[in-house]
């Protein structure tokens, strides 16, 4: 059940990850990174459900520390996941402009297990993984490009630093679409 952009190598390691299960949990996101020789650290951390909450924590990479805004159209067409640095506010009236979309909202939670497997608090950008049709695009802060990036591995009580450049990499050989933007 993967995207028709998926390359074999990687659907080959990711069915053999997931060992017949649908959703990557934590472990399975560490395994995986491992199998595709992509450095990371973890800061296991309690449970987070906001930025406020995971700024009490001390993090070893504060200045590549990302939230993620999981979004749909107003006619649940396309969603859209939005990677941006901790500390920026997000107008999605003007995001929507610049993108030539139609008006956006913020999806369910219903809507974010059903396509990501993930529960409100652990959205991430590793939950496209999850995406097995591919509906979720990804657009991911340039000022986060260049350097780490702090997101959870699919579950709220870590915290994971990858290059940026790695997670575009396994999103997009997942069949996902990525694009960088301003915000």
């Amino acid at each position: 059940t993967f995207c028709d952009e998926g390359t074999g190598m990687f659907r080959e390691l990711y069915n053999s990850i997931l060992e017949g299960a649908f959703c990557m949990n934590k472990q399975k996101i560490y395994d995986f990174l491992h199998s595709q020789n992509i450095p990371f650290e973890i800061t296991e951390h309690k449970a987070v459900y906001n930025m406020a909450e995971l700024a009490e924590i001390p993090l070893p990479h504060p200045e590549a520390d990302a939230k993620n805004l999981f979004i749909r159209d107003d006619k649940r067409r396309s969603y859209y996941l939005l990677t941006v640095f901790g500390e920026k506010r997000v107008d999605l009236k003007a995001f929507r402009r610049e993108h030539g979309m139609r008006p956006l909202t913020f999806a369910s939670a219903e809507d974010l297990e059903a396509l990501l497997g993930l529960y409100p608090g652990a959205v991430t950008p590793l939950g496209l993984l999850n995406d097995a049709a591919c509906r979720v695009k990804l657009f991911i802060d340039r000022d986060l490009a260049d350097g780490l990036v702090g997101v959870h591995p699919n579950d709220n009580t870590a915290t994971i630093w990858l290059r940026t450049a790695d997670l575009i990499r396994i999103v997009r050989e997942h069949g996902n679409e990525v694009e960088l933007a301003e915000f």
